[in-house]
């Protein structure tokens, strides 16, 4: 599961992706490593899996990781193939979320591609060209529909009525996220087609170092705009925190951050939004050798979160030994929550929590 990073050109996406590349900003065991270019693998942030180390105290820690993709700037005319439009176009498709970074800062130094600095403007000229090319896609698909329902059959003349919907939708501009289709028919039509305006979208906004702590003017005309689109939005000074990552020490860090007002980095709130995003969760497993995240997707069973670990794991599997985290904090160790009652057995049906710290049985 990836989310890519999109937006206009000098908008700040490049500097965000190396501010998530340099581990250095976020704690001392926050690695990151390039698979290919312009693709990272990132650690999510998770205070849970400190506290569960300092309970264990294991010979490593291994936390969950999310790959975030860095797609080069999107410019008017991208649908029809400007500025290399169809290759970037092609990128976001592959993707599962969109992390649609948008100008929330002055700064004549930095030019703007449309002179002046708008971020509702600039949001909806990347719409726009991520609506054309579904339009495009929707179009092609429905010419080859109609001809089957023209010859009585149900099943494209039910798929004909949805693939209608979506285009009346998206000539109207509005993105397919947010165009009322029943889950039964999105399954069974929309999902196989891989719109890109279909995918789940948080707006970040880059703000400078003044609003890095409560945003500004721009960041609220953002949030109003895009207030029926069940969007997450963030604000992060991009500027700011790549200065913070050429800090040396983790002390510098920390003192420049309490200087802004800010906890933690603003990156480390966008990583962790990005795992919601793309309908993640953590479950983890505790011993001596190691305290590990692993990642499921929210609403697995026991028998596939089993199978994240290993395939044996899911195709022999027993039972789980469930403790709750909030459980295992409290007792402070897996011996004491036995003790306790507090560990749980559960089978097959189980779904697992977010936070759950297991154990599987299994046999192969």
């Amino acid at each position: 599961m990836k989310a890519g990073i999109v937006g206009l050109p000098n908008v700040g996406k490049s500097t965000l992706f190396n501010c998530l590349s340099n581990a250095k900003a976020q704690s001392a065991n926050f690695p990151f490593c390039t698979i290919e270019p312009n693709i990272g693998v990132v650690n999510v942030p998770d205070s849970r899996l400190e506290k569960l180390e300092s309970l264990v105290q294991p010979e490593k820690v291994i936390p969950a990781t999310v790959e975030i993709v860095d797609i080069a700037g999107l410019v008017k005319g991208a649908s029809k193939g400007e500025g290399l439009g169809n290759q970037f176009l092609g990128n976001i498709r592959e993707t599962d979320a969109i992390l649609h970074v948008l100008r929330c800062f002055d700064n004549d130094n930095i030019v703007h591609v449309d002179g002046s600095v708008d971020p509702i403007r600039d949001k909806e000229t990347i719409d726009m060209e991520l609506q054309l090319k579904d339009l495009e896609s929707v179009e092609k698909k429905l010419d080859k529909v109609k001809r089957a329902a023209k010859t009585g059959n149900k099943d494209a003349q039910k798929e004909a009525a949805v693939l209608n919907s979506l285009k009346e939708g998206l000539e109207a501009g509005t993105s397919v996220r947010a165009i009322s289709i029943s889950e039964e028919n999105k399954t069974e039509f929309v999902k196989p087609l891989q719109l890109i305006t279909d995918k789940p979208v948080m707006y970040v906004c880059n703000v400078d170092e003044e609003a890095a702590a409560s945003g500004n003017d721009y960041v609220e005309k953002v949030k109003a705009a895009v207030a029926d689109e069940n969007a997450e939005v963030i604000f992060l000074a991009v500027g700011t925190e790549a200065d913070i990552t050429e800090l040396e020490t983790y002390q510098e860090r920390q003192m420049f951050l309490e200087d802004l007002g800010l906890s933690e980095p603003g990156s480390a709130k966008l990583i962790r939004g990005a795992y919601r995003l793309l309908d993640l969760e953590t479950y983890f497993t505790a011993g001596p050798k190691e305290v590990r995240a692993w990642t499921i997707p929210v609403g697995a069973t026991a028998p596939q979160a089993a199978g994240v670990i290993h395939t044996d794991f899911e195709k022999g599997f027993i039972r789980a030994e469930v403790i709750s985290f909030e459980d295992y904090l409290k007792f402070e160790s897996e011996t004491k929550v036995k003790e306790a009652g507090k560990m749980r057995i559960e089978g097959k049906e189980y779904i697992v929590e977010d936070g759950d710290v297991m154990h599987f049985r299994f046999n192969v």
